[in-house]
């Protein structure tokens, strides 16, 4: 393939990912989104296999990978469930980091890579390798710790060390200095000592940086984790003077930076405070026994009363959490929403952009048991309607329904945008105890008059109310 067509295939390419973005920013469209993308991913690797920089030796080398990895791909798409799918998003995070390290570290010792760099120019792409290698590396083990933390082998609870902002600092400075190092070696035995020692401080700098965030902002996280992600590529394009993966890398990096601002604004945080960990510290732990309890009782209830409720109701407002997730309560939920809708109960359902442990999680399980989109609405286009819901149904949620985000000023969630589920004429909340959610925040919505607690499982639960409804 010549260098001309192989440059209109990466043009062609980059489209396809622009219009894939654009179509996965909407639930309706977010099929052509996928297909956008995977066309324009084939487009791109047969353009860059065949393209001039790889020569017919390297093809075996090059299926070999193909083939290990795409039937790792393959396999993984096959057996990883929907509620698993935070921890592989990370997983596949954590790969790109390691690629880019590799590939920076490849790049630099490679006498014929840099053959072609002299003056001014020389001193740019060792830079370009010295960034890359540092995102890289963050990336990687920022990652791992976020798969641990959202697969549950690494507990919620934040490590908080001591002085650990200057511990950060002092990295920084001496990355910074060992950049400084880097740049002046005079042969490639004397940069490896600096590159090295800059490696380690990332890879410690990204398992001290996640590690230090609570489970509350794991959604921030991984949208932070996409744009580093993207910035990695980024940065092995310029080593390799590849433009698709600067453009690619570019757009993922970009609008993953959006999303994490997003995720920060629909939290009431900002990014610096993320990073400075804390927030969610407890991991989902059950309240204190000697904290400050809100007053009052549980009113709780049973599957057959709540199925009665519902088919009493005219307006339902349906709220998914992560809960629903981990009971693969989904489907169920579809099952109920279509009997109520069939005896012309309106049945809406109110997703919170942080609810889950990914950004759009609710959103792609709902899609995947066949909700219609159209009842499917954010939190800013349904909080007016409580007033006038008869019935909202809390499944699994905890965090971004407590009214103490807007009514206890000392709360450490105080000032997060939550769905006013308290105000509707009853609300009823589907959890297996009484332990409080991911940011470690006891929830008053659990004692007020007009709330159920619906105790249970929330797949056994769900088909009670299920069977009871059709009854």
């Amino acid at each position: 393939m010549s260098a001309t067509l192989a440059t209109a295939s990466y043009i062609g390419a980059t489209i396809l990912f622009i219009l894939s973005l654009g179509g996965l920013s909407n639930p309706e469209s977010s099929r052509r989104g996928n297909l956008y993308g995977m066309i324009g991913m084939t487009i791109a690797v047969l353009a860059t296999v065949f393209g001039p920089n790889v020569t017919s030796a390297g093809y075996g080398w090059i299926i070999a990978a193909l083939v290990v990895g795409g039937g790792i791909g393959l396999y993984a798409s096959r057996v990883v469930k929907m509620t698993q799918m935070p921890e592989l998003v990370a997983l596949m995070h954590s790969l790109v980091g390691l690629a880019a390290m590799l590939v920076g570290f490849a790049n630099y010792i490679d006498p014929a890579a840099s053959a072609e760099f002299t003056g001014a120019a020389k001193s740019i792409h060792e830079m370009e390798i010295y960034i890359g290698i540092l995102i890289g590396a963050v990336t990687f083990t920022g990652s791992v710790i976020a798969f641990g933390k959202l697969s549950g082998k690494i507990g919620g609870k934040t490590l908080l060390l001591p002085g650990r902002h200057w511990l950060n600092l002092a990295g920084l400075l001496v990355v910074i200095w060992m950049g400084r190092e880097f740049l002046q070696a005079e042969s490639i035995a004397d940069g490896m000592t600096p590159l090295i020692v800059m490696t380690v401080i990332a890879l410690l700098f990204g398992v001290h940086m996640v590690m230090a965030i609570g489970g509350a902002d794991m959604p921030v996280v991984i949208s932070m984790l996409n744009s580093y992600s993207g910035w990695a590529a980024a940065a092995t394009g310029f080593m390799l003077s590849n433009d698709l993966l600067i453009v690619v890398g570019a757009l993922v990096g970009s609008s993953g930076a959006i999303l994490s601002y997003i995720m920060c604004r629909a939290m009431n945080r900002n990014f610096i405070s993320v990073i400075a960990g804390g927030f969610g510290s407890e991991g989902g732990a059950p309240a204190s026994a000697d904290g400050v309890q809100p007053a009052g009782e549980v009113n709780p209830i049973l599957a057959a009363e709540t199925a009665e409720l519902l088919r009493d109701s005219k307006n339902v407002i349906i709220v998914p959490g992560y809960g629903m997730a981990v009971a693969q309560a989904q489907h169920t939920v579809y099952e109920i929403t279509k009997v109520l809708r069939d005896k012309g109960v309106n049945v809406r359902f109110g997703i919170h952009p942080v609810a889950g442990r990914m950004p759009g999680h609710m959103n792609v399980l709902l899609a995947e048991a066949k909700v219609p989109y159209d009842i499917v609405l954010e939190m800013d286009e349904l909080n007016e309607d409580f007033p006038d819901t008869d019935v909202a149904m809390i499944i699994g949620a905890n965090d971004i329904v407590n009214p103490a985000a807007e009514e206890d000023p000392t709360s450490p969630i105080a000032g997060m945008p939550v769905l006013q589920v308290w105000k509707a004429k009853t609300s009823i909340v589907m959890k297996r105890s009484m332990a409080t959610g991911y940011a470690g925040v006891d929830n008053p919505l659990f004692y007020k008059d007009n709330n159920r607690m619906l105790f249970g499982d929330a797949k056994k639960m769900l088909d009670e109310v299920l069977t009871a409804l059709k009854a």
